[in-house]
């Protein structure tokens, strides 16, 4: 009985087949991870410029609190930041170049 199933080749994977998958498969995986590493680059890349563009100019108006007899009771004063724009913001430096 061992005899015969050791003889028996229907359904046998010849080894020259095995290293033609697995050889597609590798090949498969590298070009699917080249492709995600370009989409989360590019992903990234979107995110920063998102960043690089948010303005955090701000700026608050003061207010006065008069007493009845007309003399102040509270007082702010108001208070103002104007963002410049730096050499990093917008979308001019995010330039990849893929070769």
């Amino acid at each position: 009985m061992l005899n015969k199933f050791w003889n028996d080749e229907a359904g046998i994977i010849v080894s020259a087949e095995i290293v033609l998958v697995a050889t597609i498969l590798v090949l498969g995986m590298i070009v699917g991870l080249v492709e995600l590493q370009a989409s989360i680059v590019s992903e990234l890349g979107d995110l920063s410029s998102a960043f690089g563009n948010i303005d955090q100019s701000y700026s608050t108006s003061g207010f006065a609190s008069l007493k009845a007899g007309g003399g102040v009771k509270a007082r702010t004063f108001g208070a103002a930041y104007a963002d410049s724009v730096d050499v990093c913001d917008g979308d001019s430096n995010m330039g990849i170049i893929f070769r």
